[in-house]
């Protein structure tokens, strides 16, 4: 009896989280997210479209965000680390369904389903660029930039950009930051976190606007009449945020030798480390980026890819010369950054081929780059780990520190990049299988290597895959399990893994 009175009296064991905190900001954030929907509103009344679903979509999430703000009011002060990475987590999934909303509206029967929708809008905020529309004539204008648009706002990252814009976001902003920009360690610009976001917004934007021009100026001179100005923000909505949208049903194939090296060149930019770019161009160091160790390897791998897939579409025929070079390059570019745009048809291409750009979808761009997929400097560091061991193998009484750019890297940050390698080789294959199982039963005709392709573009944010889901294809032939597998992919790719497995632990929501 005095046991059980004991258990009756002992207190409830609260959570580690402070839920209200992480509402109330993620209800802030969404307060300010719903303007972005007013963004297409111009090209509604330019082309007669209509401008409701966009207003509509604005009006639904600022009042839910404005909503949520009021009704757990004061509690914002209290975000910390666990709540950074519920905050995070939770936006991404939200953002999802607000890129989604002009979709249902307007999408027609293509995107009229509220899975099919979710997916195109959870593809365009983590910039993957897969996509389950099949006809992309069928899309008007308006819905046209907005989808593009969505990649561009998740580009670097929804999260980013509300800490530049809002200056109560200071607490715990660094937490935001770091658990949204890609990599494991990002070096700070500046003292002030929501200093350190704007200028890298302020690069973001300079290199849009400048691959807009370039892009708009190939029209404008003659030199391809398909690239007006509209295909041109377009696409430069879609490369600088490396996400792989196009406007066109045959991607950037329908345009001319010059536009595409624009393009493959601006990819190869987006998939360099946007806070090294800043300093080494912006503060005028260019010796940074020449010291840096990741941007080399990076350059190399882009260089060997290339010449590899050239030689290879060189040697099967399948172009020759200048087109032969400018594919091999925009093509190992696009994959490589997770970009997923395509001059051709890869899916097509000889078995060889297509295994050489299923392993390049595992390099991935630098950390601070608007890339996906594992990254570079997680394969230098791995390296140096793997050669210290064989050194080590030999003289084992030799101490040898790993060091990136001359700086001793700490042993938690190695062990948390094989541990996030281990985490997406599992994410990998457990999607990879879940996908096989179902394209079986639903005969959705995917062979193994599509299905280990799917998952991997989808989980890396590359975007198309081969067959069905190839560069020229759809995702929509996929069963209703496979898209849900897809998006969780997506999600968790975005957020590099580790965010959304500690939200599954014990240990999280638990002192």
């Amino acid at each position: 009896m005095i046991q059980a009175v004991t258990q009756r009296k002992r207190p409830r064991r609260r959570l580690a989280v402070d839920v209200t905190a992480a509402v109330n900001l993620i209800g802030m954030l969404g307060k300010y997210l719903g303007l972005a929907a007013l963004f297409p509103v111009p090209f509604a009344l330019g082309y007669g479209e209509p401008v409701w679903p966009f207003l509509a979509t604005g009006a639904i999430v600022s009042g839910l965000g404005f909503a949520l703000e009021r009704m757990t009011a004061g509690a914002a002060q209290r975000v910390g680390v666990r709540e950074g990475f519920l905050v995070v987590s939770a936006t991404w999934l939200l953002a999802a369904a607000f890129a989604a909303l002009p979709y249902l509206f307007i999408g027609g029967d293509q995107l009229d389903h509220p899975l099919d929708a979710y997916f195109e809008g959870m593809s365009g905020v983590t910039t993957t660029g897969a996509s389950v529309v099949t006809d992309l004539d069928g899309i008007n204008r308006s819905l046209g930039i907005w989808r593009q648009f969505t990649q561009w706002m998740g580009g670097m990252g929804i999260i980013v950009l509300a800490i530049a814009v809002l200056p109560r976001l200071r607490v715990g902003g660094r937490q935001l930051l770091e658990s949204e920009m890609p990599g494991p360690e990002i070096a700070q610009l500046s003292e002030r976190i929501r200093q350190t976001a704007r200028n890298l917004w302020f690069l973001y934007i300079g290199l849009t606007v400048l691959q807009t021009l370039l892009l708009s100026a190939m029209g404008w001179l003659g030199i391809d009449e398909e690239m007006t100005p509209y295909e041109a923000l377009a696409h430069a909505f879609s490369t600088m945020p490396t996400g792989g949208f196009s406007t066109r049903p045959r991607s950037a194939e329908e345009f001319a030798a010059a536009s595409q090296w624009i393009l493959a060149a601006f990819m190869l930019i987006a998939g360099a480390n946007f806070a090294l770019m800043y300093v080494g161009f912006l503060r005028r160091k260019p010796r940074v980026l020449l010291r840096d160790e990741e941007l080399r390897l990076y350059l190399a791998i882009a260089a060997i890819a290339t010449a590899v897939v050239t030689a290879m579409i060189w040697g099967y025929g399948i172009a020759e010369g200048e087109e032969a070079v400018r594919t091999g390059f925009f093509q190992a570019v696009s994959i490589i950054t997770t970009t997923g745009m395509a001059s051709t048809d890869f899916a097509l291409w000889p078995a060889v081929l297509l295994l050489s750009l299923f392993a390049l979808m595992f390099v991935g761009g630098s950390a601070g780059s608007t890339g996906g997929s594992i990254k570079v400097v997680r394969h230098l560091l791995l390296g140096k780990v793997l050669r210290r061991e064989l050194d080590q193998t030999v003289s084992p009484e030799v101490v040898m520190p790993i060091r990136l750019n001359g700086s001793p890297v700490d042993e938690r940050t190695l062990r948390a990049i094989a541990a996030f390698i281990l985490l997406y080789v599992g994410f990998w294959a457990v999607g990879a299988g879940t996908i096989a199982i179902d394209s079986a039963i639903t005969g959705a005709g995917l062979g193994t290597l599509d299905s280990l392709a799917v998952s991997a573009t989808t989980l890396g944010n590359v975007g198309p895959a081969f067959g069905i889901a190839g560069p020229m294809g759809s995702f929509a032939a996929l069963g209703d399990v496979s898209k849900i597998t897809l998006i969780g992919l997506m999600w968790a790719g975005r957020l590099e893994i580790v965010p959304v497995v500690v939200l599954l632990t014990r240990h999280y929501w638990r002192l």
